[in-house]
């Protein structure tokens, strides 16, 4: 399982089946404009809400991993792949294509588990035994995760942050897991989509491959550019160099 995140400037939770073992969250597409005011839904606490950048996130299979490679390689875009532990062990080839080709490989936890229902140590656990599989393959350790199911509480948050890790989550799920048409899913995208937004597809649906070089091409159009969600958050300390406010944005002092 995996998902990849994409920052463009001009600028929900994941409702994704169940069976992670299968699939990885791919396509966080943060996208950026203008003005950096902060993360698309980059979780300080909770509730999280969107930001101003997009990223895009999706988890299941390895049939199109190659092909949404070439994609985003064709518009010199750079994403940021969210993978699950056991995706990792079943195609760590694909870990490492994803990470040869410039793009962030970061975690989407060890097991897909609901983070919610464990332990501080439990969740310090997985997380790092999936940190452990990735850094083995990319040679580079993550330092962002996509809490499963985009489930989260303050034990969750705590329990990330214990370990030098910030959460991620999204405000525009794309819903391509759901089957809809490439126009559809192209429609849905780019009407709800803003600044810091960051987009939720998966890899192995079925017209995601159809729809992305259209909404590529259509946030480029706006004047849009991506960038990995690395370098949307903003750096420094809390209080000291940003808050987040009630709609769980970061925000510059």
């Amino acid at each position: 399982m995996w998902f990849f995140v994409l920052p463009a400037w001009p600028s929900m939770p994941c409702r994704c089946p169940s069976c992670a073992h299968e699939r990885l969250d791919w396509l966080i597409l943060c996208i950026q404009s203008g003005r950096l005011y902060g993360t698309g839904r980059y979780c300080g606490g909770f509730p999280a809400r969107p930001a101003y950048r997009r990223c895009l996130t999706s988890p299941w299979g390895n049939e199109d991993t190659q092909q949404l490679i070439d994609i985003l390689g064709k518009y010199k875009v750079k994403a940021t792949f969210f993978v699950v532990g056991e995706w990792v062990d079943k195609y760590p080839e694909s870990v490492k294509a994803l990470h040869d080709a410039g793009h962030e490989v970061m975690n989407h936890s060890n097991t897909h588990a609901h983070m919610s229902q464990l332990s501080k140590d439990e969740i310090v656990a997985d997380v790092e035994a999936c940190n452990d599989k990735i850094e083995a393959v990319t040679g580079v350790r993550p330092t962002l995760i996509r809490p499963p199911y985009g489930e989260y509480d303050n034990n969750v948050i705590t329990a990330i942050r214990s370990i030098g890790m910030e959460p991620i989550q999204w405000d525009v799920d794309s819903l391509d897991w759901k089957e809809l048409e490439a126009p559809e899913i192209v429609e849905r995208v780019t009407k709800r989509v803003q600044p810091g937004s960051i987009v939720l597809f998966h890899n192995a649906a079925l017209h995601t491959p159809e729809a992305l070089p259209t909404i590529i091409e259509a946030l480029l159009q706006e004047g849009y550019t991506f960038v990995p969600i690395s370098q949307l958050i903003l750096p420094g300390e809390y209080h000291t160099d940003y808050t987040i406010d009630h709609t769980g944005r970061q925000c510059p002092v």
